[in-house]
């Protein structure tokens, strides 16, 4: 029985699908001892994690050794004063360490904030003040370290600093000091209603808005694991996405644990598809969810045979139907879509119990009442465009809806107006109940699988002297989805022309995260705007 059963319950129909969902937890549930730990206990040599590098450098671990190496993780993070509340970054990229730190902040009650390497020093330091960064935990690769050195000394703050596997000037080496603690641990007592992970996820205006998940987050990735990932007991699970990410507790962690299946993990930079499949190949992965990106590149290239692969998921945005079409000739699985936000779980899929169909976003999540809804709060007839909404069930919202934006309860409330989460995209209901992506109803961008806010970009490309006037927007891209597009109004004295739009991309693009690079600049005269004042992108949208 995987451990899973202990907290979940199916209501099947008539028909023999699922029909709904419950989940049934203590008040004091906590992922690291009642999941990581009980497993342990029961199966201590039950393959956990599974790891691998592109220098051909290999780990295997047992759930026995995840919770030892957790363990002494926690006492580590204890000896420096963390305690429960109390909130710790993480940029570990898909480094194993991550999966240790991690499991060790939950078991003290303290909150992750997990971040990718990507991020600027600029980017690092705005969540170090927003968040009162009392510690991280990162790599030693991509100038981490001096961005983060660099990040402390702006913000301001008294910032543990420690690296792994290897040392940095000003941090103190996890790995070889995790080694010199203990491997056992007492109980911290948690509620499910604490603080446990912080995700900072880009807004339509302003910098990124931090979102709190608490201590039942993880059960609600039962749903997306087992009835849409195809992960199972025994099985091996493979997710493309860096730590940094919410897509990684999405599928790398969570509901992977739960029911009964291994992680794997590939510890790599610049992505090869034959490399994904090599691996894929090597470790027997039975499950697979990457970005649409990944997807593309695969069937361009040529699917090879991955005889022991029965599931395949993608999320992150939309895929053109021919993808879907050719992923499932070559392979024989159908390629299953689904849908959610760092603010969620899986609100949407393509699950194994309703079929997958090219395109879709599939039905709702069994766990979630979905609905769509005009600007008015009124629900839409089948056909219309409705924004997606989350409404409360008989005892609320379950887990997996975010409880807080970090200090903004005004954003928090907006989003919640009506008593409903409204997630800002819009879709439409077909009449076999299944629901279409229709577009976002703010301005973020998804690019490559990431989410941009405008704000983000605008805000550099404002620094350069040759831009009067920007506004940015996301295009259509084969690749990637969307690229980003900057219209610029040229300063007095600068030429418009290639040169100008060259040196405008590497001014701007030296000081982003790579996946807010501007792919496109156009030169325009003015921008269109609203009586008060306001740049009309859907115009704008509309001349792309």
């Amino acid at each position: 029985m995987s451990i899973y059963e202990r907290y979940f319950k199916e209501h099947i129909g008539k028909n023999g699908k699922v029909e709904s969902v419950s989940l049934n937890y203590p008040e004091n549930f906590n992922f690291g001892y009642d999941v990581v730990d009980e497993i342990a206990n029961r199966e201590p040599e039950k393959r956990a994690l599974v790891w691998c590098n592109t220098k051909g450098e290999e780990r295997i671990f047992s759930f026995r050794e995840v919770k030892q190496y957790s363990n002494r993780a926690a006492n580590l993070f204890r000896s420096a004063g963390i305690a429960r509340g109390d909130r710790v970054m993480l940029v570990l990229k898909r480094h194993y360490e991550y999966w240790f730190a991690v499991i060790a902040l939950h078991k003290l009650g303290a909150v992750a904030i997990p971040a990718t390497h990507m991020l600027t020093a600029e980017d690092f330091a705005y969540r170090i003040k927003a968040a009162k960064v009392s510690a991280a935990v990162c790599t030693t690769e991509n100038q981490v370290p001096e961005k983060l050195a660099a990040a402390v000394r702006e913000s301001g703050e008294k910032v543990k600093l420690w690296t792994v596997q290897g040392e940095a000037p000003g941090f103190e080496n996890f790995t070889l000091a995790a080694k010199s603690v203990p491997d056992t641990l007492d109980r911290v007592e948690t509620k499910t209603s604490d603080p446990m992970l912080l995700y900072f996820t880009s807004g339509t205006t302003g910098y990124p808005k931090g979102v709190i998940h608490n201590f039942s987050y993880p059960l609600a990735h039962i749903v997306t694991a087992k009835y849409w990932q195809g992960a199972e007991e025994g099985g091996l699970h493979f997710t493309v996405a860096e730590t940094g990410w919410a897509k990684a507790s999405w599928g790398k962690l969570y509901g992977q644990w739960l029911t009964g299946s291994a992680v794997m993990v590939y510890d790599f930079d610049n992505f090869e598809p034959r490399q994904l499949t090599a691996v894929i190949n090597r470790y027997g992965v039975t499950s697979f969810c990457a970005p649409p990106t990944v997807y593309r590149y695969l069937v361009r290239k040529g699917v090879p045979p991955m005889p022991t692969l029965r599931h395949a998921a993608t999320a992150g945005e939309t895929l053109a139907p021919e993808v879907f079409r050719s992923f499932t000739k070559q392979t024989g699985i159908p390629l299953c879509e689904g849908y959610g936000q760092t603010e969620t779980a899986l609100l949407m899929a393509n699950f194994f119990h309703t079929g997958a169909v090219d395109g879709s976003l599939g039905t709702p999540s069994p766990l979630y009442n979905i609905e769509l809804r005009d600007r008015n709060g009124e629900p839409v007839a089948p056909g219309e465009v409705g924004e997606i909404v989350v409404a409360p069930g008989e005892k609320g919202f379950p887990p997996g809806i975010f409880t807080g934006y970090l200090d903004n309860d005004e954003q928090y409330s907006y989003v919640f107006r009506g008593g409903v989460y409204h997630t800002g995209d819009g879709a439409y209901m077909d009449e076999n109940g299944r629901y279409w992506f229709h577009g976002r109803f703010d301005d973020i961008i998804k690019t490559g699988g990431f989410r941009v806010g405008p704000d983000e970009v605008e805000n550099v490309l404002m620094e350069h002297p040759g831009v009067l006037e920007c506004s940015v927007i996301g295009v259509p891209d084969k690749l990637r989805g969307q690229a980003i597009k900057g219209y610029v109004v040229p300063a007095a004295g600068y030429e418009p022309g290639a040169a100008l739009e060259t040196e405008i991309k590497s001014f701007a693009n030296s000081r982003l995260a790579e996946y807010k690079w501007i792919r496109q600049i156009e030169f325009v005269s003015e921008l269109p705007k609203t009586i008060s004042g306001k740049i009309r992108k859907t115009v704008l949208r509309a001349l792309s």
